[in-house]
């Protein structure tokens, strides 16, 4: 985290042309308050005032903070959770350099999509947390129904589809501290005004924009403020343990269930599998070749022709 803040200072040139060796003894909390400044500032493309014209949220989107271009918007939100922003702040970028997906995946992020993260302070079961993933999907899924996209769906655990092609990835991260979780980042990447081709050729096949769907750009400030309202609304019913609802909701856009799958677990553990439904923490149940049942909590599946 600390290259990374370091770095958003140079750009932003917060930091003088001091010597390598002076910047290795920075103290970079010092810096929080110039961290904030820079995001209250105003950026080309995303606009804060334009967001915010309307938004009734009480929570989610109170407190936004746009960059220009910042290695990844999850880093700069768990650093500042850490100093003393509220939970329901927002950070968004117009680029990111260095965004990761779930195992560390790459994640392009070039000017013109929805780079964002929030921050949350759940005062929940630590066995509900994998349940603010699938919340965010459906928000996610239930804001691009409002601008227009028909029928997409939602891939187990953090992919949102259109037309069996990846549109969004979401990557929930916790913030803990001596075994105590303080907080929950929730990332969230939308190819909005984007070709294919701007992403590096490796990333290319099953993925498409909502430029490419509806057939030219689309206004990345209303999408972004619906997708904060729908945030609240799916927050509202997750403080509310209204867990059932947000599984129904789910289900009801899933791209997995009713698919045989590769089941990829950690240490290169694999299997297929046909997908019956989802469990009510978030976990995916499926059914082996063998006919035995399984929940997978982690791991990934790669849909099968």
């Amino acid at each position: 985290m600390r290259k990374e803040i370091i770095n958003l200072l140079k750009k932003e040139n917060k930091l003088s042309s001091k010597a390598l060796s002076e910047i290795k003894n920075l103290e970079i909390d010092d810096f929080a308050n110039t961290i904030k400044e820079i995001g209250k500032k105003e950026t080309k493309y995303i606009k804060a005032l334009e967001i915010s014209k309307n938004l009734t949220n009480n929570h989610i989107g109170k407190d936004i903070y746009i960059y220009k271009e910042v290695s990844s918007t999850n880093t700069v939100a768990k650093f500042l959770s850490q100093h003393g922003v509220e939970s329901g702040s927002v950070v968004i970028s117009e680029r990111q350099t260095d965004a990761k997906g779930r195992s560390g995946k790459a994640w392009a992020s070039p000017l013109g999509g929805v780079w964002l993260s929030f921050i949350l302070y759940p005062e929940v079961d630590h066995s509900k947390l994998p349940m603010i993933t699938l919340a965010a999907g459906v928000a996610v899924a239930k804001a691009l129904e409002k601008i227009g996209v028909e029928n997409p769906e939602i891939k187990w655990p953090n992919d949102i589809m259109i037309n069996g092609k990846k549109v969004c990835g979401i990557l929930t991260e916790a913030v803990a501290k001596f075994n105590t979780i303080e907080n929950i980042i929730v990332g969230i990447g939308i190819d909005a005004n984007l070709n294919v081709s701007d992403f590096p050729e490796e990333l290319q096949e099953g993925t498409t924009t909502l430029k490419e769907y509806f057939g030219k750009n689309i206004d990345e400030n209303l999408l972004i403020k619906i997708l904060l309202e729908e945030l609240e609304k799916i927050k509202d019913l997750f403080n509310d343990r209204e867990y059932e609802s947000i599984l129904k909701e789910w289900r009801k856009r899933s791209y997995t269930i009713g698919k045989i799958v590769e089941v990829r677990k950690p240490f290169n553990s694999y299997y297929d599998a046909y997908v019956i439904g989802i469990g009510k923490e978030g976990a995916l149940v499926v059914e082996k070749i063998d006919g035995t049942l399984e929940k997978v909590i982690s791991g990934e599946c790669i849909i099968k022709n």
